[in-house]
């Protein structure tokens, strides 16, 4: 099965002069935990739920502060022609709970979050995705002093 398969097609979108306001609203409307971040036609970051809360919020960031400020600009992504179950594998590998999806382009036709690789895809890949994302520290895990 092909990426194309499972993606999600309507995206919400974010342009990087928005607020985290902005992103918020659209994330709890769209009940989503990413947005992709465009500048023009192109894909420039990636906002998260948790980008909000532990790079802005703990930080004592305003609600106003712009997208662009917190967003993640190492952007993985995957192509729709990919098969499924080679993304699904390098999102336990590079610890992503979604990708967002280009055409060989690099335009931005989908997303793909691990809920469309379980709903797709057999639950044994999807649970190997699963523990290989939840195994070791990702690169949004908050690598402050634990509580005592």
């Amino acid at each position: 099965m092909r990426v194309s398969d499972a993606m999600t097609r309507d995206v919400r979108l974010i342009d990087p002069d928005n607020s985290l306001l902005d992103a918020a609203r659209i994330m709890a409307e769209a009940e989503i935990g990413a947005l992709p971040v465009r500048d023009n036609d192109r894909l420039i970051g990636v906002v998260t739920d948790r980008d909000i809360v532990v790079r802005a919020l703990a930080q004592g960031k305003a609600a106003d502060t712009k997208v662009r400020d917190v967003m993640s600009q190492d952007v993985k992504y995957c192509y729709e022609d990919e098969d499924l179950d080679e993304v699904a594998i390098n999102m336990a590998d590079i610890q992503v709970r979604r990708l967002p999806v280009l055409s060989r382009d690099k335009r931005l036709v989908g997303i793909l979050s691990l809920c469309d690789v379980a709903t797709h895809e057999s639950r044994l890949m999807a649970g190997k995705a699963i523990c290989g994302i939840s195994e070791r520290e990702s690169t949004h895990t908050y690598r402050g002093s634990k509580p005592h």
